[in-house]
């Protein structure tokens, strides 16, 4: 199976409503942005280097097979995987890896253009059998943990982690948090407290607008701290 990968960018959008069709068929509707918040990431990246968004595609010939998207956050040296979709007709073939991985290159390079020899870290939120409505989508959801963890993802169990609510008047969403190590030093709880701060600032706050008074309820209800939050 050859992939032919392509980047979605402010200034090459030929890809995104294909990409964005695909997102509103596969993702629940409580993990699903509205289309703009794709535009205002990309537009982001643009203007707030050595910070960066990136918009994966992938391409088996014609048809689009995969995509995923993420943040790199500079202040902290973490990448921030937001969705990763990958053709279920195709994924036995290693697909999803693929994907995973080719993400994870481009934001080792965005660490290396901000200065840095490697990432840190590599985090993502997932859902959690909870939030599933059938038995299907629970195999889903266990299958998809179980890649993550093949990939070196390990599901981080120091906090109950929240993603706060991406619709208005929703609630916060408990999700599963996994952290892939990429340098050979542990990632400590500190570490991880900082980056969280970080992916709320800058993703929730900054490119979503979520309310700062939600974004700091939602850290404060997972123990993190969340001083000085808005002041950089």
């Amino acid at each position: 199976m050859t992939i032919k990968w392509d980047e979605i960018t402010i200034d090459n959008l030929s890809n995104l409503e294909k990409a964005l069709k695909i997102f509103d068929r596969v993702f629940p509707v409580e993990v699903r942005e509205s289309h703009d918040i794709f535009l205002k990431s990309l537009q982001y990246a643009k203007r707030n280097k050595p910070n960066n968004f990136r918009f994966l595609v992938g391409f088996e010939g014609e048809k689009m097979v995969s995509f995923a998207t993420g943040h790199y956050l500079a202040d902290v040296n973490v990448g921030f995987i937001v969705y990763i979709f990958t053709d279920p007709v195709v994924r036995s073939k290693g697909l999803g890896t693929k994907t995973l991985l080719e993400l994870e290159k481009l934001l080792n390079k965005d660490a290396f253009l901000a200065g840095y020899t490697l990432l840190k870290a590599v985090i993502l939120e997932t859902e959690t059998e909870e939030m599933v409505h059938t038995e299907i989508e629970k195999q889903d959801c266990i299958k998809r943990n179980k890649f993550f963890e093949r990939n070196n993802y390990k599901q981080y169990k120091n906090i109950d982690y929240l993603q706060p609510p991406l619709h208005f008047g929703a609630s916060n969403i408990p999700l599963n948090l996994f952290i892939k190590r990429v340098q050979l030093n542990e990632i400590n709880d500190e570490e991880v407290s900082n980056a969280i701060r970080s992916i709320f600032r800058e993703k929730y706050y900054i490119v979503n607008e979520i309310d700062k008074d939600i974004i700091e309820l939602c850290l404060k209800t997972m123990g993190v701290n969340n001083e000085a939050l808005f002041n950089n």
